[in-house]
């Protein structure tokens, strides 16, 4: 299948992007790297379990930072066992841009609308009502979107 073109996933209609996320191998190297440019840095326990990953249910254990350019977060991902998206990139020999975020008011909605594109869920959790995030993936393109239903 035959990445579709930019314009045809911008003409949606998707808010800007909010997110920037980074796999690194080390919290620490990619801070001293590139905190000139987005810290300072907080950090938060990222782990998860029950998160849908392919189909099945998984547990994973991530160390996040985040830091910021503007208006624009960006997260460094530290991944340190288990399951998820962020194992494979690292697996398949990656470790850089990750994933562009979209904070969506209805992520399931957006999952629907997206599809046409090529993209589909590879990771998923309804965490309550309100919050709801699904990372999307397309054949060929080791850059996912991550929808983000969250109040502000």
């Amino acid at each position: 299948m035959q990445a579709p073109e930019p314009a045809a996933l911008a003409g949606l209609g998707l808010p800007p992007i909010d997110q920037v996320g980074f796999v690194v191998r080390s919290l620490d190297d990619a801070e001293r790297r590139y905190g000139a440019f987005f810290g300072p840095f907080t950090r938060m326990d990222g782990s998860m379990q029950g998160v849908t990953y392919r189909g099945r249910q998984a547990d994973v254990k991530l160390e996040l930072s985040f830091g910021h350019s503007g208006d624009l977060e960006i997260e460094f991902i530290e991944w340190q066992g288990g399951e998820s998206p962020h194992r494979e990139f690292l697996e398949a020999g990656h470790e850089g841009m990750h994933h562009l975020r979209f904070r969506v008011e209805d992520t399931d909605g957006w999952i629907e609308r997206i599809a046409p594109t090529g993209y589909r869920p590879v990771w998923y959790k309804k965490l309550s009502p309100e919050i709801v995030f699904g990372y999307l993936e397309r054949p060929g393109d080791p850059l996912l979107l991550e929808l983000l239903q969250m109040p502000a």
